[in-house]
C-alpha cells in the first residue's frame, strides 16, 4: 500500500512529559492513565508503551474489548464499565479488574468466584456507580476492592459540587475498605491533593488537552496533524469557495486543496476558522470543510507546491474555542486514515 496522504505526528516526549507534570501534581497519590477510546484516538498501544516506561502502572480503559487489546503488554488494567455476563469468561482470565457499578454486577462477581476488583461509587455526576446508600449499606463487604473510585462531574470550573463530591467521597472511604481510594480526573488532580486520596486518573490532559484555563501553559501539545496537497490553484478577484460558497476572493489569490476533512475528525466547525502552517507561514481555511479535503489560502508564497505536506492547527485547547468542538471528541474523532508517528 502507498503511504497514506494524512498524518498524525505524535510527541512521545510531550505525553511524558504531561504525565510527570500530573504525576508531580498528584503529590503522594500514584498517578495512573486513561486509555479508553484507544487512547483517546493515539492509539493506546503506543500510550501504554510509552506512560509504563516512564513508570505509570495504572492503566483504565472501557471495555473488556479495550483490555484484550493491550493485555500482551503486561500493565495493571481496570475496565471502568464493570462486567457483564457476556464478559465473564474474559475478566476470569485475569487479564485485568472489573469496575463494578451496580448492585448486579457485585452479585454477578460475586457468584464468579469473586476476586479482586475495583468499585465505582456515584458521588453525584448520576453516570456510573453504585449509589452512596448501597456502598454504605454492607453489599461490599468482604470484596477483595483494590480500588475504591468515583468520578468529578464539575472539576474543570469553579463548581459547589466539586466539594459536594469530595466530602461524599470521604464519607463512603469511611464505611468501604479497599487498599486506595481514587477521585481525580485531569481537571481533579489541579483542584488540589485534598481530591488526590491514594490514585489520580488523568486522560485529557496526557494528550495534549487543557482541563482548565490555568494549566494552559504546563500542558505540551501531543498531536499534531498534517495533510498533504493535492492541487494548488489560483483564484480571480471575485472567485469563491467550497460548498455553498460561503467564501469570496477579494483579490487574486492562490489556494491549496490538503487530503483531510470531516470524515478524518476535521470538523465542519473549523470552516472559515482553522488555520494550517509550514514553518511560520500562517495559511487561513477557506469556504467550508468538506468530506475529504480542506481549502486554505496560501496567498502569494511560492514555497507551497503539489505533494508537499502542511501542518494543520491542532493546539486542542485554542481549537476547541475556535470549532466550538470539545477538546474530547476533537481528540478521539481523529479518523483512522491517518498514519500515526509516535516521535
Amino acid at each position: 500500500m502507498p503511504p497514506a496522504p494524512l498524518r498524525l505526528r505524535l510527541d512521545g516526549d510531550a505525553l511524558v512529559a504531561n504525565w510527570r507534570m500530573l504525576d508531580h501534581a498528584s503529590g503522594a497519590a500514584a498517578c495512573g492513565a486513561a486509555v479508553k477510546a484507544d487512547g483517546y484516538g493515539l492509539g493506546a498501544r503506543g500510550v501504554v508503551t510509552r506512560l509504563s516506561e516512564a513508570g505509570c502502572r495504572d492503566f483504565f480503559v472501557s471495555n473488556w474489548a479495550e483490555a484484550k487489546a493491550i493485555a500482551d503488554l503486561g500493565v495493571t488494567v481496570s475496565v471502568l464499565h464493570g462486567v457483564r455476563s457476556e464478559d465473564m469468561g474474559l475478566a476470569k482470565s485475569g487479564i485485568a479488574r472489573p469496575v463494578l457499578n451496580t448492585a448486579r454486577q457485585v452479585q454477578r462477581w460475586r457468584e464468579a468466584g469473586g476476586g479482586i476488583c475495583d468499585v465505582m461509587v456515584d458521588t453525584g455526576m448520576n453516570r456510573l456507580g453504585l449509589s452512596i446508600e448501597e456502598a454504605r449499606s454492607g453489599l461490599l463487604d468482604g470484596l477483595e476492592i483494590q480500588t475504591l473510585m468515583s468520578h468529578l462531574a464539575c472539576a474543570d470550573e469553579v463548581h459547589p459540587l466539586n466539594r459536594l463530591q469530595l466530602n461524599r467521597f470521604a464519607l463512603v472511604k469511611e464505611r468501604v475498605n479497599a487498599c486506595r481510594y481514587s477521585l481525580a480526573n485531569s481537571a481533579g488532580v489541579l483542584l488540589g491533593r485534598d481530591y488526590a486520596f491514594d490514585l489520580t486518573r488523568p486522560g485529557l490532559a496526557l494528550y495534549g488537552g487543557v482541563p482548565s484555563p490555568a494549566a494552559e501553559e504546563r500542558v505540551r501539545q501531543v498531536v499534531f496533524p498534517e495533510a498533504q496537497v493535492i492541487q494548488r490553484r489560483r483564484l480571480h478577484a471575485g472567485d469563491v469557495v467550497g460548498y455553498n460558497a460561503t467564501w469570496s476572493a477579494v483579490e487574486d489569490t492562490e489556494l491549496a486543496v490538503l487530503n483531510i476533512g470531516y470524515a478524518d475528525g476535521y470538523l465542519r466547525g473549523f470552516s472559515g476558522v482553522g488555520c494550517a502552517r509550514s514553518g511560520d507561514n500562517v495559511f487561513p481555511v477557506r469556504g467550508r470543510v468538506s468530506m475529504d479535503l480542506l481549502i486554505v489560502d496560501v496567498g502569494t508564497t511560492s514555497a507551497v507546491a503539489e505533494g508537499d505536506w502542511l501542518r494543520v492547527e491542532y493546539s486542542l485547547y485554542d481549537s476547541a474555542l475556535r470549532s466550538g468542538v470539545s477538546q474530547y471528541e476533537l481528540l478521539t474523532g481523529l479518523g483512522k486514515r491517518f498514519s500515526r508517528m509516535w516521535q
